[in-house]
């Protein structure tokens, strides 16, 4: 693959889209993904991005994401 690609996790974010958008105007390659994406499926990334949601962080709904990422 000729160009750096980047995911974008999604965890609830009305930006994520529009963050995957400004990084492809950039010259990256971006895809989004679900936050419990299996660490093979994203073997190809070199960074990834985390994009947030309206739930808290500190509560007890956390959300969760794959920990081999």
């Amino acid at each position: 693959m000729s160009k750096d690609c980047l995911a974008v996790l999604d965890f609830g974010s009305q930006y994520a889209h529009l963050i995957a958008k400004r990084l492809r105007r950039q010259g990256f390659y971006t895809e989004i993904h679900p936050p419990a994406s299996p660490a093979s499926k994203l073997a190809h990334i070199r960074g990834l991005i985390l994009s947030g949601g309206p739930a808290s962080v500190y509560g007890e709904m956390t959300p969760d994401f794959n920990q081999k990422l």
